[in-house]
Parts: C-alpha cells; sequence; structure tokens
C-alpha cells in the first residue's frame, strides 16, 4: 500500500484535469407551414394551418392564437371530384356550427366570437369522406405547394363491449371491449368516448368524443386474432363530481359511446409518435422522437382519414 499511494498522487491529478469543452451547433429556428387535416366517413374535409414555433418562443394563449393563419387555397380532391375548400372562421361562423367549431379548436362555444381562428371545409358532398376512397390535399400559401394524400379504409366493428367492477369496487370499471382483428393486413385503431347519460343539468354528460390517454394502437401483435381489451375514462380525471376512487372508471349507470376508427399504417405510425412526445415532454432523460408527416412540400403535420364505427356501452352488472 505504501508503495502505490505515491502513485495514485501522481495519477490523481491527470484523472481530475482531463476535460474537453463540447460544443453543440444547434441549428437556427425556421418557421414552417403546419398542416392539421383529417376526414371521416359521412363527414367534410377539415383543415387547419397554423405556424410552427419556435421552442423560446412564448406558450401563452394570445401565442398560440395568432399561430393560425388565413388567406391560404386548399383543394381536396377524391379522383373524381375536385373542391376548393371555404375558409370559416370562428367571428364569423354559420348558424349551427357553434359547437362542431367549439370542439375543433378547443374554445367554448360561448367564446368563440372573441377571436379570429379560421378552418377550410365544405358543404359539397361530393368530396366528404366515404370507405375505400383515397382523398387528395392541395395547400397553396405564399407561393408555396404542399400536397398528401390519404385513404379510408374499412373499418373493423368491435364484436362487444361490456363493463365490469375493477378489484373489490362495485359501482366503479373500465370499459371491455372484445375485436376480432383481420389476419394478414395492417389494422390501426383509434379510441374515443363520450358519456351519453344525463347529467345534472339535464344535459348529457359529455358534449364531444374525448380521446384517452394513449388513444392509438395497431394490431402488431395480435395481428388476426380474437381478444378482450380495457381502457380507461379520460372524462373522469377533470370531473368534479366524481370522487378520488372512481378516477379512471367509469361510474355503475353510465353509458357511453364508444368511436373506434380505423387508420393506416402511415398515420399510426404518425399518431404513435406524437403522443410518445405529449407523454415524454419535459423529460430530459425520455428518446427523442422525430414525428414523420406525410405531407410533402416542406410542410408540418398530416392530412389523415379516419373510418370510425360506433358502439354503445351500458355501465350495467
Amino acid at each position: 500500500m505504501k508503495k502505490l499511494l505515491p502513485l495514485l498522487i501522481l495519477i490523481f491529478p491527470f484523472l481530475f484535469s482531463c476535460s474537453k469543452e463540447v460544443k453543440i451547433d444547434i441549428p437556427g429556428y425556421e418557421e414552417q407551414l403546419c398542416i392539421d387535416g383529417s376526414i371521416e366517413t359521412g363527414m367534410p374535409p377539415i383543415v387547419l394551418l397554423s405556424k410552427s414555433q419556435d421552442i423560446y418562443a412564448p406558450t401563452n394563449l394570445d401565442a398560440f392564437l395568432n399561430s393560425f393563419i388565413s388567406g391560404a387555397t386548399v383543394t381536396v380532391s377524391n379522383g373524381s371530384s375536385t373542391v376548393v375548400l371555404d375558409e370559416i372562421c370562428t367571428d364569423n361562423l354559420p348558424a349551427g356550427s357553434e359547437e362542431l367549431a367549439a370542439q375543433l379548436f378547443g374554445i367554448p362555444a360561448t367564446e368563440l366570437a372573441n377571436y379570429h381562428l379560421c378552418a377550410y371545409t365544405t358543404l359539397n358532398t361530393s368530396v366528404w369522406g366515404e370507405v375505400g376512397k383515397t382523398y387528395y390535399l392541395t395547400v397553396n400559401f405564399e407561393g408555396k405547394t404542399y400536397t398528401s394524400s390519404t385513404q379510408i379504409v374499412t373499418p373493423t366493428n368491435l364484436t362487444s363491449s361490456f363493463w365490469k367492477p375493477d378489484g373489490n369496487s362495485t359501482e366503479w370499471g373500465y370499459s371491455w371491449a372484445s375485436i376480432a382483428d383481420q389476419a394478414n393486413q395492417y389494422d390501426g385503431y383509434k379510441w374515443e368516448v363520450k358519456r351519453i347519460n344525463i347529467g345534472i343539468d339535464g344535459q348529457p354528460r359529455d358534449a364531444f368524443f374525448t380521446k384517452t390517454y394513449n388513444p392509438f394502437f395497431d394490431d402488431a401483435f395480435f395481428d388476426g386474432l380474437t381478444f378482450d381489451f380495457f381502457y380507461e375514462n379520460p372524462m373522469s380525471w377533470d370531473d368534479p363530481a366524481i370522487p378520488s376512487e372512481g378516477k379512471g372508471f367509469y361510474h355503475l349507470g353510465d353509458s357511453v359511446v364508444i368511436k373506434l376508427s380505423k387508420v393506416d399504417e402511415k398515420l399510426f405510425n404518425y399518431y404513435e409518435k406524437k403522443f410518445a412526445q405529449i407523454q415524454t415532454a419535459g423529460n430530459p432523460f425520455a428518446t427523442p422522437t422525430n414525428i414523420p408527416t406525410n405531407i410533402t412540400g416542406g410542410a408540418l403535420g398530416v392530412w389523415a382519414g379516419f373510418s370510425p364505427t360506433y358502439d354503445t356501452l351500458y355501465c350495467v352488472q
């Protein structure tokens, strides 16, 4: 030990003095157009346009509202009909469209008129969503053209849906469902729900469909199989009428409409990575996620086709 001591004394300064300055070249911010477009069976196309934001930009309501843009020319075609979409803004909405706009923008219907937020859509049913058709999107804005295509694939119905109490509870439980996945083909799904039983105000508990914590899944591990699975109640977390022991669950007596939408593989990859990024935001140890896009021309975002089916779950024993 006495012989090693001088050697250690000589080595320690070198160990603690060896350092290297690392310089990381972070690319500068470049503003891009963001396209959020969707079309589903029996519904018109809806397209929102906004500007990408610098990571250091403000994140308040004004910054969010100012990111939306108007003045673009947006066209949708299904191969046989081509329609230029109408620009409809929240401060000049057609009568009867307030609730749909409120759901689209996430702003209460009573406040929509206070903002100038615009979306692109059409009442021309010739380009409304149909199963089996491909829809082509073209956006012209500030001299640039952006294009995309999406398909509304054949939907898959749930085999059954049911509710059962969780653990030792007699009145709180998850929503359960059974699905028979089609074999030898790719199937991606999106799960949304809303309660339609009447609340104390005399209105249905939920006006709009809500996505669960992780609403997208695919058949990578159950291709061609029939199996049962469950989902939580996403509305319960912000519902003050539900006690702490009921958070995440449906209550005995709830009536729930389930909206199960089918998506293709490109859309699933986009949404899976988007929700993975949302769920890990702020975690310095999370794996960085690059969200893909099916938009060409240099824009961010997605043009998405959905083929939904519906089922009603009654929470009874």
